[in-house]
């Protein structure tokens, strides 16, 4: 598209704002790229891959993308034989293993599964290269510093320098203690020219012997090599260059490795690039609201509650905007101010984002067209461009847009014919919406002459529209109402405003007719206008609240159908309940009877055994009065078993725990490291036992002869010796100790101020403070537990 539409509808700020959410250099390189198109399935696409980002955003928080840095000049540099150093091939080592977690990532969604509409394909083209991707994360730190575990050798030459190290700080510190110290300017170790040196007093240079490598300012003080470590230092030194050189021989082994990989290096670094994109427009539609655009290859724009995007959501006013299909112009008029250039540039905006693949700040299911080119001739009011602006360049624009416009552009003109002669500009703004309809282009154009009122009346696929002015209040609301033009406030602000009646009377004495009658016209329109819009707003309302209602009473009702299923089935299974433990107590007095009938043969039944067996055949028959029988209700409960409960086995006289219902009457029960099928009516809820007294323990803690009240850290690293200091001061509190020293000595002073930072973070540290000066001075610190 032109380069001017970007400039007047302020389209690289969108990109600014989307740059914000950009971590990879290579998203950063197709967001300058990124430009609007009017071919459909690359637009489509796009929006595909942003609904796709989108939806992983709601779901996941966005892809696992870090921080990548800019790789295409290391690549280039292994394409000449070029040799990486630590920082570019940890670079490429967090291309290789970003490549590993996304692929790891989407292969999970794709097992919940989640539908994506493209990205699965996009990261199908990720090519992983497991065996040089470990060997690079366990020779090379984040920062690019080889580690010891790139070689054998360069582990082994790092534990002698470690060693060498040790053995000459070692034998330096002896300097600094004792009847040497009072030779030396400072009880510290320090380094000049990588050789361990010491500062002596410059009286005193014979001392020691050796070489001296600096002096200070004053000249007072001797940077002086001990002729006792001279030899040691050698030999440091020795192992420091054998250490770089193998750092750059393994340096060159891993670039060799990469050599042949270029290729695949770059194409995942850009598609790592194009997802990090897509992160950033889905994060970018989360912070504006923005919604999936329809496209519409016949150019009908459908703008449901649109919203500038460059305006602040809580002041920005949406309005509904449509065009292309009942018709292809819109004049919109009204007063100054009102929202007529900002209508035209959320138009504009909304469409330069869609076409570039982006969310728009729309409410769901707006459409928008598919335009070749979109083309704008609008004047900010408060640039001092407009102030300098004339009409010849006005007719300029317009005759470079008539030019270049086709039958699927937007055209999009403020103040259409301003700038001169009020009869003469209407009359050319109207020629020129005749010329753009003969063209089949579409075109929003904002006037303030009335007579391109009555021409959106008059033209077909033209219709009339204007910015609601609020009479009461003075002031525009911002809204934009489509079939109706705009009318002239003037004379009711000049009322409002406190103008003489005489004044508006005469004034509107002067004033014609038609003109009056036409005001008039619109007025009413206006008021009918807003009185629909009232009605069609209660209506919706009343409607919401009908359709909530009706799901509320189809969720009651289900709810009823649900509860008396539910009631009908407990009153079978109790029904069942009952006619089964009559069957039980039925087939016990038969056998009673059968028995006593045994025994007739020698005795004969009397009257009384028989009464009494009916009696309890009859005693059968619930009663309903012993519903409320309170005796009664309390034994049932106490029968009333469920899983977990404690219970007591009659027959066995043990207690058990209920481990499941086998059926309705009995039950699977653990006794010990048993489990028996039971009976209900063999069983009773057991009283819960009384906790037997626990014995209180005792904790008795002695000193460990095993912790030293003193923990050295000079030739440790930093990291190493944070970790040891946190170790040790545990230690020592288990041990008992009251205080600690800590050596760190002084060289450079990280150690000491990194401890000092530990012991005023710890709350265990009761106090702390610098060795006496003839026990170490600043060089250790005395903790005070």
């Amino acid at each position: 598209m032109n380069n001017k539409i970007y400039k007047t509808m302020a389209y690289d700020q969108i990109k600014q704002q989307l740059r914000q959410y950009l971590v990879s250099a290579a998203g950063d390189a197709e967001l300058k790229q990124l430009e609007p198109s009017n071919d459909l399935d690359w637009v489509q696409e796009q929006i595909d891959e942003t609904k796709d980002g989108a939806d992983i955003y709601r779901l996941e928080s966005g892809i696992p993308i870090p921080k990548l840095a800019d790789v295409g000049p290391h690549l280039k540099r292994l394409e000449i034989d070029g040799t990486l150093n630590g920082t570019e091939l940890a670079q490429i080592s967090q291309i290789l293993k970003t490549v590993q977690a996304v692929v790891n990532f989407f292969d999970d969604l794709k097992q919940r599964p989640v539908d994506l509409r493209r990205l699965y394909d996009v990261v199908g083209h990720l090519v992983h290269l497991p065996e040089i991707s470990k060997r690079l994360s366990v020779s090379l730190e984040d920062d690019g510093r080889l580690t010891d575990e790139a070689s054998p050798e360069l582990r082994r030459i790092r534990r002698q320098i470690n060693n060498f190290e040790g053995a000459i700080r070692s034998q330096m510190a002896g300097f600094t203690r004792g009847k040497n110290a009072k030779y030396l300017s400072d009880n510290l170790v320090t380094i000049r020219d990588d050789r361990y040196v010491l500062p002596v007093k410059a009286e005193y240079k014979q001392r020691f012997g050796g070489i001296v490598h600096d002096q200070s300012a004053s000249g007072q003080t001797l940077f002086i090599e001990p002729e006792s470590v001279v030899g040691k230092n050698n030999q440091l030194r020795e192992s420091q260059i054998a250490e770089r050189q193998e750092e750059r021989r393994i340096l060159l082994d891993l670039s060799n490795a990469l050599r042949p990989y270029q290729a695949e290096i770059h194409a995942n670094a850009t598609i790592l690039g194009h997802l990090d994109f897509i992160n950033a427009k889905a994060r970018y539609a989360h912070a504006l609201k923005a919604t999936e655009p329809i496209l519409s290859t016949d150019n009908q724009i459908a703008l449901r509650q649109a919203r500038h995007p460059l305006i602040d959501p809580k002041k920005v006013v949406a309005n509904d905007i449509a065009l292309g299909k009942d018709y292809k112009a819109i004049i919109v008029t009204g007063p100054n101010t009102g929202g007529k250039t900002i209508t035209l540039k959320t138009v504009g905006i909304t469409q330069l984002m869609a076409q570039s693949g982006l969310f728009i700040a729309a409410n769901e299911h707006s459409q928008v067209g598919l335009f070749d080119e979109v083309f704008a001739d609008i004047g900010d009011e408060q640039s001092i461009e407009q102030n300098l602006s004339t009409f010849s360049s006005h007719i300029e624009n317009i005759v470079s847009i008539l030019k270049a416009a086709s039958d699927h552009s937007l055209i999009l003109v403020d103040e259409l014919g301003a700038g001169t002669d009020p009869q003469e500009g209407a009359a050319l703004a109207m020629a020129i919406l005749d010329e753009i309809g003969a063209m089949g282009s579409e075109v929003i154009a904002t006037t303030h002459y009335p007579e391109l009122k009555a021409y959106g009346y008059n033209r077909p696929e033209t219709i009339n529209a204007s910015m609601e002015f609020d009479n009461a209040t003075l002031k525009p609301t911002y809204r934009l109402m489509i079939g109706i033009p705009g009318r002239s406030n003037a004379l009711e602000i000049a009322t409002r405003l406190g103008l003489k009646s005489s004044i508006i009377d005469e004034a509107r004495g002067l004033t014609d007719q038609d003109s009056q009658d036409l005001n008039n016209m619109i007025a009413d329109l206006t008021a009918q206008k807003r009185q629909a819009d009232l009605d069609a707003e209660e209506t919706a309302k009343k409607l919401a609240e009908t359709e909530q209602l009706q799901k509320d009473l189809q969720a009651k009702f289900d709810g009823y159908l649900k509860q008396k299923d539910q009631l009908m089935e407990q009153a079978k299974d109790d029904a069942n309940q009952l006619v089964e433990k009559t069957r039980l107590r039925a087939d016990k007095i038969i056998k009673d009877i059968r028995k006593k009938q045994l025994k007739a043969g020698k005795t004969v039944i009397k009257e009384d055994q028989l009464i009494d067996a009916k009696g309890q055949i009859n005693a059968l028959q619930q009663d309903q009065k012993l519903k409320k029988n309170r005796v009664l209700n309390r034994e049932k409960k106490r029968h009333n078993f469920k899983q977990g409960d404690e219970v007591v086995v009659r027959s066995y006289g043990q207690r058990g725990v209920i481990m499941d219902k086998l059926d309705a009457h009995h039950f699977e029960v653990q006794m010990g490291i048993l489990k028996m099928k039971i009976e209900d009516t063999d069983l009773e809820r057991a009283a819960p036992e009384k906790e037997a007294p626990r014995p209180r323990a005792t904790v008795q803690r002695t000193r460990s002869n095993g912790v030293s009240p003193t923990l050295d850290l000079r030739g440790h690293r930093y990291e190493e010796a944070m970790a040891e200091v946190d170790r040790f001061i545990d230690s020592a509190l288990l041990a008992g100790y009251p205080s600690v020293t800590i050596i760190h000595g002084k060289g450079t002073g990280a150690l000491r101020k990194g401890v000092t930072e530990y012991l005023q973070s710890n709350p265990r540290i009761k106090s702390f403070g610098f060795s006496p000066a003839n026990a170490g001075g600043d060089g250790s610190t005395i903790a005070k537990l």
